[in-house]
């Protein structure tokens, strides 16, 4: 099969990862592979022009010798797909160089293995975009599938938006009459037209939005959120400084995905979304009152988001400008108007971005491996990490409907539309930006002494979940308790109230503002319940890694002898090793990835620098791999050791013989530097140091070896947009929990004094595929490895061996093995 990629309509980071992946999956399966330059516009044009002879085509006479003394036999599909030459042009955005080679003429490009080298980190999309009025026109569309069929290629692969991926699948359903066209007017032969009778089409939606339906996330969304949660970050400090009030325009001209996330995770106090106007009709009285609460409460500065295509309830525009008119007549605040524009798709992409464009390229290649006549074109989405082929049309088709439902003023089925955990984080947004106010509260019944303790390691999202916390509780009327220091500080008596106002600016904050440690309750177990106690409290909340799981299950234990602990109890995986039990993602480790990111792009520059160099980058993590594995991922790490697999004295060997077959297969003179990520407890013998050395003794002439401890710098400065927003998510979802349960014991008691809390009471929030569940800690304990604090089962346990097929290790040493994502969740 040859199989054509093309990027079309806006351009967002992670393009391409898919790119990238698209040609490494499609190459491993046995694909010629080729990359369509300016999108729809480039099959328009075609090739005119012959390419040019391939200088960089590999040589295997120059290579034999080293080939023949490692006694490795590269796989023969590999070494013709390595590389076409085209690829050093792409990567820097011209059409010619010094060395002769050119791209004019030629939109229609065969691309290699090493063509697509280093892609993932590089923002925008390097085969070019464009939007083609002339591919409208069925003159343009049979102009289209000439190109492809005189190139011989029948299975495309478009990641755009939703006009990009309705234009593919038009142009699928009219293949038929295309080719029977050119083939009446001679311009293709019968044979050519028996075999290609049939177009494969799978589309990926690449918009910045998050505007699709029937998938959680697009690509390039993660990185577009963190470039204006970036801004707002850096807004916030002069906003304070001047009392000011900032108005920020964002992307969203349908969509108000980027406005609410920013404004959840940005700690906003007012957002505008084109799917829920503002209630009040005149809308300016609904805002100056919620800010004017604000500024009475002495808050100092104020952040109003705003998305491009926010209105009122008769669908009249919301303009920035207009909002900072009537902050400042108003309120009288000094009101400043900040528009982000295009610098919300620029820079290069996060984690998330990287990651998952991955998987979903590797799904795109087997679904059109497995098309036929009667499948529908798909669409690869995504379901949290659930890599998920959907019908292409019907995500068009509810996406567009979400827009038809605002025209006509249904906003209700304009949320339902937009899904569930859209409409949770407006509530949410709500809960947390809005300032106290008497009508929201509960019965003095119901109200409860709510205590946070913070465990283990610090964790980016932390404070965001404690500052989410403490606001809903003021909000109902129940009293947040902070227990500084954890469990020694509780007793030592650290504790203290949280204000509303207090934990304002705890959102985008890293570590941990209450101060933790790895001591659990069974340091004094009869002591900690004496403060509960002593501290009258009706529920605590645990936020912290494995140590909070082991804490809740010991308070959880203790109940059986101490009253003080049947109380409802819940605790949030925080840590970035993300080894608790059962969830996904525990809160710090999306941040942690992105700190990897950071660190490894500058270290591999300066290995690339060098020409031959390959850099050790040891990790933390403990005994859980999943720093290492997914990180490995994302940076395209040559080799990657986490604990779970562990290393052997044979797989050392194994690396070096890889190692030495990419350098010898490289092009002379224009080696890269390579990665190898170790995490710090994947053997206990063969160290980083170790490693290190080893290469540095057998790299020989071909390379040298250095390493790099990341250490603590793995923690992260600022949380990720995402791992605040999903803080906020969780931290409400768990404020809920211990209301329900406080309400059945109090009721369960009927008014006695001892109560019992029933087992379920102290449970483990988590998150698996799209939904949150709370899970009881002792049917944790039962999926949880505690000797090796771990989770018995892990969701990404297949990285660390899709990321050496995606280099490539296998083939380059002549072991056959299969492409696939067995070891991810995939439906």
């Amino acid at each position: 099969m040859k199989i054509a990629i093309l990027t079309s309509g806006g351009d967002s980071a992670g393009m391409n990862a898919v790119v990238r992946s698209i040609v490494k999956a499609g190459i491993l399966k046995g694909c010629e592979m080729w990359v369509v330059r300016e999108g729809y516009e480039g099959l328009v044009q075609g090739n005119t022009e012959a390419a040019t002879s391939v200088n960089d085509q590999v040589k295997s006479d120059d290579q034999q010798p080293v080939l023949q003394q490692e006694g490795v036999h590269p796989d023969k599909q590999l070494l013709h797909n390595l590389r076409f030459g085209d690829g050093e042009l792409l990567k820097d955005g011209t059409t010619e160089f010094v060395g002769g080679r050119t791209l004019k003429g030629r939109y229609i490009v065969r691309v290699g293995w090493d063509d697509v080298r280093g892609w993932f980190s590089q923002g925008g999309t390097l085969i070019g975009t464009a939007r083609s009025m002339t591919f409208k026109t069925i003159e343009g569309r049979t102009a289209a599938a000439f190109n492809l069929i005189k190139e011989g290629i029948d299975a495309l692969v478009v990641c755009g938006g939703d006009g990009s991926l309705t234009g593919a699948d038009v142009f699928r359903r009219e293949w038929p009459d295309l080719v029977r066209s050119l083939k009446d007017q001679s311009r293709i032969t019968d044979k050519q037209a028996e075999q290609h009778a049939h177009l494969k089409v799978v589309g990926l939606v690449g918009s910045i939005d998050n505007d699709m339906c029937l998938t959680d996330l697009t690509i390039g969304a993660p990185t577009a959120l963190q470039r204006i949660c970036e801004a707002i970050d850096n807004i916030n400090s002069t906003a304070y400084s001047h009392s000011r009030a900032f108005v920020i325009e964002v992307m969203g001209r349908d969509c108000g995905w980027l406005a609410l996330m920013a404004g959840v995770a940005g700690g906003a106090d007012f957002i505008f979304i084109p799917e829920r106007p503002p209630s009040a009709q005149p809308w300016e009285d609904e805002m100056c009152a919620e800010i004017g609460r604000h500024r009475k409460l002495n808050k100092r500065k104020t952040i109003v988001i705003v998305a491009e295509g926010a209105h009122d309830l008769d669908l009249n525009p919301i303009r920035a400008e207009y909002i900072k008119d009537v902050l400042t007549e108003r309120l009288g605040l000094d009101t400043r108007v900040t528009t982000l524009g295009h610098t919300q798709r620029g820079g290069r992409p996060c984690a998330l971005d990287r990651i998952l464009p991955t998987l979903q390229g590797v799904e795109a290649v087997d679904a059109l491996i497995e098309s036929t006549t009667e499948t529908p074109s798909y669409m690869i989405g995504l379901h949290e990490n659930k890599v998920v082929r959907v019908p292409l049309m019907e995500a068009v088709a509810m996406t567009r409907s979400v827009a038809t439902a605002v025209k006509e003023k249904n906003f209700d089925k304009a949320l339902e539309l937009r899904g569930a955990e859209f409409k949770e984080a407006l509530d949410g947004f709500h809960h947390i930006s809005q300032a106290v106010d008497e009508r929201t509260r509960l019965p003095e019944e119901k109200r409860m002494r709510i205590a946070i303790i913070h465990m283990g390691a610090p964790a980016g999202g932390m404070n965001a979940a404690t500052r989410t916390a403490a606001r809903y509780c003021i909000r109902q009327g129940h009293t947040p308790l902070a227990i500084h220091n954890g469990f020694r500080g509780l007793l030592d008596d650290n504790v203290d109230t949280l204000s509303w106002l207090g934990v304002d600016a705890w959102m985008n904050r890293g570590g941990s503002e209450l101060g933790t440690n790895r001591a659990l309750p069974s340091i004094d177990l009869g002591g900690v319940a004496s403060k509960f106690q002593e501290y009258g409290f009706n529920a605590v909340m645990l936020i912290g890694g494995f140590e909070g799981f082991t804490a809740l299950q010991q308070l959880e234990e203790g109940r059986k002898h101490y009253p003080a602990f049947q109380i409802p109890m819940v605790h949030i995986p925080a840590t970035i090793s993300n080894n608790v039990p059962m969830t996904e993602y525990s809160l710090g480790s999306d941040t942690s990835l992105n700190a990897l990111v950071d660190a490894c792009d500058a270290i591999k520059q300066s290995a690339s620098a060098s020409r031959n160099r390959v850099f050790v980058v040891e990790t933390q993590g403990g005994k859980c791999g999943y720093i290492a594995a997914l990180g490995g991922l994302a940076v395209g790490a040559s080799l990657v050791y986490t604990p779970e697999h562990g290393i052997t004295l044979d797989m050392l060997r194994r690396d070096v013989r890889f190692l030495k077959t990419r350098y010898a297969l490289d092009p002379q003179g224009k080696s890269e530097g390579r990665l190898v990520i170790r995490n710090e407890s994947s053997s206990k013998v063969y160290t980083t140091d170790m490693i290190t050395k080893m290469l540095q003794e057998e790299g020989g002439t071909l390379f040298d070896a250095r390493s790099a401890s990341l250490g603590h710098t793995l923690q992260g400065g600022i949380p990720s947009p995402v791992d605040r927003a999903r803080a906020a998510r969780l931290s409400l979802k768990c404020m809920a929990f211990l209301e329900q349960h406080h309400e059945k014991i109090l009721k369960a008691s009927n008014g006695h004094k001892s109560r019992i809390a029933p087992p379920e009471s102290a449970a483990i929030i988590i998150i698996q595929t799209s939904s949150v569940k709370m899970v009881p800690v002792q049917e944790m304990v039962q999926h949880a490895d505690m000797v090796n604090r771990r989770g018995k089962d892990s969701w990404w346990s297949g990285a660390k061996d899709l990321e050496e097929q995606l280099v490539g290790k296998p083939q380059f040493l002549g072991i056959h093995k299969e492409l696939n994502m067995s070891g991810f969740s995939k439906m």
